[in-house]
């Protein structure tokens, strides 16, 4: 379990870097930066695949393909587009944080699986990662509430679309969380290396597929245009997303989640919320505000609580996990 831990934390220090990408490329679109990151994703994992390339297609199912298909679409695109766009509205702080509710969604969906302990063992940690999600939510309309209550309807629409899209970043994770474990679980023809690098072949593709798409549609319909130099940037930035935010955080979260019940792998997941956090006042060269500070104490004990509630004691009996 402990190696489980140490990887879950792992994942969530590297993937606190994708909320920051946003912030760095403002001037592209959040469907431009899927598009971009994932083709890089693709090119990196076929490129680590082609050593056991022949390996993984002798091991490869139909079933296995489908799942991969459906995690690709779910977990990488539609979750990214949705948090990018977040970020781009509201900024990393609440994104991160309506994100980091992910311990008590994937803790809930999860209660009934193996390795699971009782929920009511877990309802004062979670109440306390709540209630810290529920002071970042404060912090963002705080200066409408408070000190501008007269602000534009667009300034209020705007923060609420962008919390949408972290609400709806939320729920595609969750799915993706919860379906990524129960397969690995119940599959064990691949490690975590091997299945990070087919899902990553097959994002690539879904993301190439994407882009075609997007090149044919008229020009500024999807992308404004930019100068050559941010373009560089760009793909420098993609190239760090898929090496670090895909390829290598994904092989570390499906290490955790093959030795970690749902109900603990979940928590790791605020690791991610933490590590985004910190990139980001170090980016803006601030410290935290006290809503934002009182999250993440909040979201630390009660993941930390969580935790303890799994190792003080054996966790319960297995239960047969629901049909999906």
């Amino acid at each position: 379990m402990q190696r489980g831990v140490m990887y879950g934390m792992l994942a969530g220090a590297i993937w606190g870097f994708i909320f920051l990408a946003p912030r760095l490329l403002p001037d592209f679109s959040p469907l431009t930066l899927s598009v971009g990151r994932y083709l890089m994703y693709g090119a990196v994992s076929l490129a680590v695949a082609l050593p056991f390339a022949r390996r993984l297609l002798a091991k490869l199912t139909r079933a296995d393909l489908i799942a991969l298909v459906k995690l690709a679409l779910v977990g990488n695109l539609l979750y990214y587009m949705l948090l990018a766009t977040a970020v781009q509205l509201v900024g990393v702080a609440p994104s991160s944080l309506i994100v980091g509710i992910l311990p008590v969604t994937v803790t809930l969906a999860g209660r009934r699986d193996h390795g699971a302990i009782e929920l009511k063992r877990l309802v004062a940690p979670l109440a306390l990662v709540v209630t810290g999600i529920a002071c970042i939510n404060l912090d963002v309309f705080s200066d409408v509430l408070l000190h501008h209550t007269d602000a534009p309807a667009t300034s209020v629409l705007t923060r609420l679309a962008g919390l949408a899209c972290a609400v709806g970043a939320l729920a595609s994770w969750t799915w993706y969380a919860v379906v990524n474990a129960r397969y690995l679980q119940a599959n064990h023809h691949f490690d975590g290396n091997e299945w990070s690098v087919l899902w990553g072949i097959v994002t690539g593709l879904l993301g190439a597929m994407l882009g075609a798409v997007m090149w044919m549609l008229p020009a500024g319909t999807v992308q404004a245009s930019v100068p050559d130099t941010r373009w560089h940037v760009f793909w420098i930035v993609c190239f760090a997303l898929a090496t670090g935010g895909s390829w290598l955080g994904n092989m570390l979260w499906n290490a955790a989640a093959k030795r970690l019940p749902l109900t603990l792998s979940g928590q790791m997941i605020v690791f991610e919320t933490l590590f985004a956090l910190l990139y980001a006042f170090i980016y803006d060269g601030r410290w935290p505000r006290v809503p934002e500070l009182l999250a993440i104490v909040l979201l630390v004990a009660g993941v930390s609580w969580s935790v303890r509630q799994h190792s003080v004691e054996p966790a319960a009996a297995p239960k047969e996990a629901p049909a999906h």
